[in-house]
């Protein structure tokens, strides 16, 4: 099967796909807004870091529900918008604790345990952001498709 095929039989694989790719943006939005803060602030690990990556993933989940609703699950409908915007950042708080925890503890626990101290702190920041991206993407777009916006 042709993946043009493959798009067209299976649409919820086209929608993944535009889900991954907005969760790309969601993730520049997320990491430049986090560097933003360890930049300013001079702090890159600890508590500090913990609500910086908070804020940043916030700040990158307003930008997702617009792009999601409008794009990736193309619902143009205003019905119910307080209700699912509601929906939508209960998803995306649930989120955030499996995002911030899995970075926190890559920043605070992993490195030291396999003993990757060459690595910069501002990089490893960015690691640990990534790694927490990465183990709450399913979880958003099972919630989203199912929950928020579905049909």
């Amino acid at each position: 099967m042709e993946i043009k095929e493959a798009l067209i039989r299976f649409p919820i694989i086209k929608q993944f796909i535009k889900f991954f790719l907005v969760g790309v943006m969601n993730t520049g939005v997320d990491l430049a807004v986090l560097n933003m803060l360890m930049f300013s602030f001079q702090k890159t690990e600890g508590l500090a870091y913990s609500v910086f990556k908070a804020i940043s993933f916030f700040v990158a989940v307003v930008f997702s529900y617009y792009i999601n609703k409008n794009w990736t699950f193309r619902d143009s409908s205003n019905k119910g918008a307080n209700k699912k915007f509601a929906q939508f950042v209960s998803i995306s708080i649930v989120s955030a604790f499996i995002n911030v925890g899995v970075a926190t503890a890559v920043v605070s626990f992993i490195k030291p345990l396999v003993g990757l101290e060459f690595i910069s702190s501002q990089l490893w920041g960015n690691i640990g952001a990534l790694c927490g991206t990465a183990v709450g993407l399913f979880w958003n777009f099972v919630g989203y498709k199912f929950i928020v916006f579905k049909k």
